[in-house]
């Protein structure tokens, strides 16, 4: 048997594999999923205020090699006080260095834009549809995909910002949890009607959830990549690193 002819064989083989492998189970009923998907995420953003955790940020870049680069990293050590309606924030640890000496920084929180206000603004903001099923991380996912609807009107912050994104969001299917999101900027980003901030299309963002206590689900990481103008004339590159990690209950 020729080599040529082993070859066509397993490549045959393995077409006809992926396709009696295909996923043919139907979708869950949208209505119930989404609604299921909406009230754990709105618990989540009502929950996370009772939660401290660490906060790593690091710059990304590439070098002329082409290869990933570090502008320099910080983690933030966040505690919620007053009964969650304020954090304090303090830095402890610059560029892989402890520090000792930070004055911890204190910060309310918009507590008039949080949980199901938010996530109901969002959901009628985006036209969200079942694509297909995926796993990710070992469990079944159903990917959904998204994109503005042409007549949203958002009400809140993270309304508006949805509006000019698309993209995709994999939903673990046992829990009904957000898993993680894929999204492209689709039209020109506005921070501070611009004057502070404008992120170009064609910016990316990837977010990842994970569970992280008893049945809570909280962000974990997130990579921003984009270009834009600051302050209307300085050219801004944006590349950089999230993590969340550490998160205990003190609340």
């Amino acid at each position: 048997m020729s080599l040529g002819l082993v070859l066509r064989l397993a490549v045959a083989a393995s077409l006809l594999q992926s396709a009696t492998a295909k996923d043919v189970r139907p979708f869950p009923d949208p209505n119930m999923f989404f609604e299921a998907v909406r009230a754990n995420l709105a618990r989540s953003q009502d929950d996370q205020k009772l939660f401290a955790y660490k906060e790593r940020r690091t710059e990304l870049n590439l070098n002329p090699f082409g290869r990933l680069g570090t502008g320099g990293s910080r983690v933030r050590e966040v505690t919620p006080v007053e009964d969650g309606s304020a954090v304090t924030i303090r830095v402890i640890e610059r560029d892989g260095k402890p520090v000792t000496d930070s004055t911890p920084v204190r910060r309310p929180l918009r507590m008039s834009a949080r949980g199901r206000r938010v996530v109901d603004d969002v959901a009628a903001t985006l036209d969200i549809s079942m694509s297909r099923r995926e796993r990710l991380d070992g469990r079944d996912a159903i990917v959904a995909v998204f994109k503005a609807r042409p007549d949203a009107k958002p009400q809140t912050r993270e309304g508006r910002i949805a509006r000019d994104f698309s993209g995709e969001i994999w939903i673990d299917e046992l829990t009904r949890e957000v898993s993680r999101i894929d999204a492209k900027a689709i039209d020109d980003v506005a921070f501070g009607y611009g004057v502070l901030a404008r992120l170009n299309k064609g910016a990316t963002v990837t977010l990842r959830r994970e569970l992280v206590h008893g049945n809570l689900w909280l962000p974990v990481s997130m990579r921003f990549s984009g270009e834009g103008r600051a302050l209307l004339l300085r050219k801004l590159t944006i590349d950089f690193a999230v993590d969340w990690f550490d998160y205990r209950r003190v609340l």
